[in-house]
Formats: C-alpha cells, structure tokens, sequence
C-alpha cells in the first residue's frame, strides 16, 4: 500500500504518464455529466444553437451578402467552431487542478498531467462535435467542399494551442489572484464573441476596425482557417505566424509561472477560493 513504484526506464515513465493523461481525460470529459454520450450531446447542441443563431441573425440583419461566396452555413462553422474550441479550451485549463489541489496528493498526479488532461479532453469534444456535425450537413443537408481540409483543420488546433497557452499562464497566477483570474477568464470568453471576428470577413475591414481585432491570436487563426475552407479567400490581413509566436511565449511564461507558484504551493490557498 505505502510501497512507491519507480519506473523502470524512459519508456516506462511514458507508458504511465500517457495512462494517467488517458483516465484523467475521461474523468474530465464525464465532469460535466455522468454519461459520457450525454456529455458529448449536449457540446454538439450548444454548437448547433450557436450555428442556428448567427444564421438567423445574418439573415435578419441582412449581413449574409457580405459573406463569402461559398456555402455560407460552411462560413459560419468555420468561425464558431474555433471560437468553441478556443473558450472551451481556455476554460478547462483555467479550471484544471493546480498544485494546492487535493489531487495533487495522490502520487504520481501532477498538474501538467491534470493540465494535458483538461486541455486534450476539450479538444477531444470539439473535435468529435464538428465532425459529427460536418457528416450530418453533408449527408443530410447540402455536400460541401473544404479547399484544404488538412491546414484548415491545422487552424482549428492553432486556436486550440494559443488557449492552452492562456490558460497555463491564468492557471499559475490563479492561486495568487483567484478572483482576478476568475473575472479576466469570464470578460476575455464573452469579449470573443466579437473580438475573435466570425462575424466578420478581415479583408472587408476598414483598417481602423481591423486596428481593434488584428491584437487577437483567434482573429488570425479564424480568417486564416477560412482562407484555407474556401478556394476564392485569400486572406491578406492575418497570419498564421503571430498566434504560433504568441501562444509559444505564453506557454514557457506559463510553465515558468507554474513552477513558482508550485514551490510555494501552500493548502491554505484553497480558503481564498
């Protein structure tokens, strides 16, 4: 019971930390219902609500001209799918066990393991969730054609990486500002429904518009993922190397502010949440 097993070699020490990422992200992904199945049902209505809502809205504003010539159900997935993934994502690392966590007891837990966890199960969901709405459109609704389904798909783990990336860098400074985390967490999420820009087409943006989006790493990787979905989008206003730069800084902050804060990893903490 109290015995401590050592790994044996490299390969070893992989094979069980890849075992414990495996049943930590099951436990992640049944978090929000007992029923995984369920779970994942209720991510693809959320996806669905929000596909169904801006189409209506677009329409009613009149907006639907202003979009690309293409499928236009297909241009407004190719926002809100990064955009829920990159909330999603931001919101599961934020909340992921830190080093004060009772988890954190249970030998060999660590937080990058609760970290890798939380971030791959969000990804997992949302991944599952497009495709099985992607082959529903396509088979039951209208057939589409995705230009270059394999960049365009590069796009959507770009805003996946750069909200790990935030959310290391939130999750070490949330011991030490839990409400600042908790309050900044909430703006910077609703502050996406307009700042990530999947309402918007960045060529067709005044450069003194583009001036408030252009700060975003989701901006650049929605107008580049659309770039990518449709043949006749070329964007001339993102880039794929500023999210890239942005959420790689952000992850060695983040790794660096979580070893400090895990060396002064203190129980008390919890009190304050």
């Amino acid at each position: 019971m109290f015995q401590q097993v050592k790994p044996r070699s490299s390969l070893h020490s992989a094979i069980v930390m890849a075992e414990l990422v495996y049943h930590s992200i099951v436990r992640d992904v049944r978090k929000g219902h007992g029923n995984a199945i369920i779970a994942i049902g209720l991510n693809i209505l959320q996806a669905v609500i929000f596909v169904l809502a801006f189409y209506v809205m677009f329409n009613i504003i009149g907006l639907r001209s202003a979009a690309l010539r293409g499928d236009f159900l297909l241009y407004i997935m190719s926002g809100i799918f990064l955009f829920l993934t990159h909330i999603k994502t931001l919101g599961a690392v934020v909340g992921a066990a830190g080093p004060a966590s009772p988890m954190m007891k249970h030998a060999p837990m660590n937080p990058i393991i609760s970290v890798s966890a939380a971030a791959l199960g969000a990804l997992y969901i949302q991944v599952l969730s497009l495709l099985l709405i992607l082959f529903v459109y396509h088979v039951g609704f209208k057939e589409f054609d995705i230009h270059e389904p394999v960049p365009a798909f590069g796009m959507l783990l770009l805003a996946w990486f750069t909200a790990v990336a935030l959310g290391l860098v939130l999750l070490s400074i949330k011991p030490w500002f839990p409400n600042f985390v908790s309050t900044f967490t909430q703006i910077y999420q609703r502050a996406n429904m307009i700042a990530s820009g999947k309402m918007f087409v960045a060529n067709m943006m005044p450069g003194y518009i583009l001036a408030m989006f252009d700060w975003n790493p989701l901006f650049h990787a929605i107008d580049q993922c659309r770039g990518f979905v449709f043949i006749n989008y070329f964007p001339r206003n993102s880039s794929i190397e500023y999210p890239l730069t942005v959420g790689v800084v952000m992850i060695v902050i983040g790794l660096m502010g979580e070893f400090y804060t895990r060396r002064h990893a203190s129980l008390s903490w919890d009190a304050r949440r």
